[in-house]
């Protein structure tokens, strides 16, 4: 009995390191693709950061759009449109701002269809 319930023991010690060993390359690999901001979004990003701050703050936030992730840039000041971007940088529209506020008409159902995801950045200096 006791040869037994020694062996039972190291196999689960094996198990439980097997598994604390495994945890952080499973978390690591499944966390990789939900939080990565596409290469270009980001140089556009560091762009901005560049400039003299904007008022009202710039900011980017994430929006899953016609089944794809989108990016959305406010402007730098009054009376100029908020540029939305796939993940390859490729301007698909704005769908707000400008003179009336209502963009480019482009993409008037922009506000109705997409879904927010998150707040990519905001400029905080």
């Amino acid at each position: 009995m006791q040869i037994y319930h020694v062996t039972n023991l190291k196999y689960e010690a094996m198990k439980f390191i097997f598994l604390l060993l495994a945890l952080p390359l499973m978390n690591q690999k499944c966390g990789k693709n939900k939080d990565t901001i596409p290469k270009c979004i980001q140089q556009k990003i560091e762009q901005i950061q560049k400039e003299p701050k904007w008022n009202p703050p710039a900011e980017v936030n994430e929006y899953n759009y016609d089944g794809k992730q989108v990016y959305l840039f406010s402007s730098p000041c009054c009376d100029q449109y908020n540029n939305l971007y796939d993940s390859d940088c490729n301007l698909i529209c704005a769908p707000s701002g400008g003179y009336t506020g209502k963009g480019d008409r482009k993409c008037l159902d922009f506000f109705e269809k997409a879904k927010h995801v998150k707040l990519i950045w905001k400029d905080q200096r």
